[in-house]
């Protein structure tokens, strides 16, 4: 009888062990991402050419690491944080997993209220906030500079549209030391390589007929078509390397 005891006595804790050690061994690091269209999954269906960038990154990680995309369309630091969806996310973190956080294109947008974040006051605080919140969680908040629109003027010469947007991602990830993925000065650097004509390939310009979902072709500089999900997440993987070390140890050869 004692030695039956013994024998429980000792065992439980081992077994503990051992399931401790095998659900540590099988947990995997996500990877969340927070932000608007360009980044957003887009359905995978016949006559659907746009792509977000965000929707791939998965693809170029190991077994070690899954992505799970929560960026949506038309969302501001504000709105996605007013409509409830950075709750959903925040409860999910957990120590040692990362936050990319990419909005701009809709913090902009002075007349829609409900989105605007000024980027002198709003804007900044917002993403103070989502590092901070991040970071109680235990995890890795990383910001990202929004990517360029494709606006090229009759010299050839690509325009800013995002005004004082990029530079206050910067200035905050300097201010709190949250990674920086200058994704801004990466796809400037891209567009302005490849010029107008060619570029128009990253985005969303159709001639009439060629997707049935949009018979009257499209004109679109700011979404991205599958090429330009990719070319743009071969950039993103490349901050990823140059900042985020451990992180980029996972990814595919």
């Amino acid at each position: 009888m004692m030695k039956q005891a013994w024998t429980k006595w000792v065992a439980a804790p081992c077994i503990g062990l051992i399931l401790a050690f095998a659900w540590s061994s099988q947990r995997h690091t996500t990877v969340f991402l927070i932000g608007d269209s360009t980044v957003a999954n887009k359905p995978y269906r016949v006559s659907n050419p746009e792509k977000g960038w965000g929707q791939v990154l998965e693809l170029y990680f190991d077994e070690a690491v899954r992505v799970e995309n929560h960026a949506l369309n038309g969302r501001s630091t504000k709105s996605f944080r007013d409509e409830g969806h950075w709750d959903k996310v925040k409860e999910q973190i957990q120590p040692g997993d990362y936050v990319i956080i990419e909005f701009g294109h809709n913090d902009q947008k002075e007349n829609s209220p409900e989105r605007y974040a000024d980027p002198a006051q709003e804007f900044p605080k917002q993403l103070k906030q989502y590092i901070r919140e991040t970071q109680e969680r235990g995890g890795v908040p990383v910001l990202a500079t929004p990517i360029v629109r494709r606006k090229f003027d009759g010299n050839g010469q690509l325009q800013e549209t995002h005004g004082e947007y990029p530079e206050a991602v910067r200035r905050v990830a300097q201010e709190t030391g949250a990674a920086l993925l200058d994704l801004h000065a990466r796809t400037r650097s891209l567009l302005q390589e490849w010029g107008a004509e060619p570029s128009k390939a990253l985005f969303l310009h159709l001639l009439p007929g060629q997707y049935e979902a949009l018979p009257e072709g499209a004109e679109d500089d700011t979404h991205l078509s599958g090429t330009g999900a990719f070319k743009i997440c071969d950039l993103a993987v490349a901050e990823i390397k140059l900042h985020l070390p451990e992180l980029a140890a996972h990814f595919k050869p």
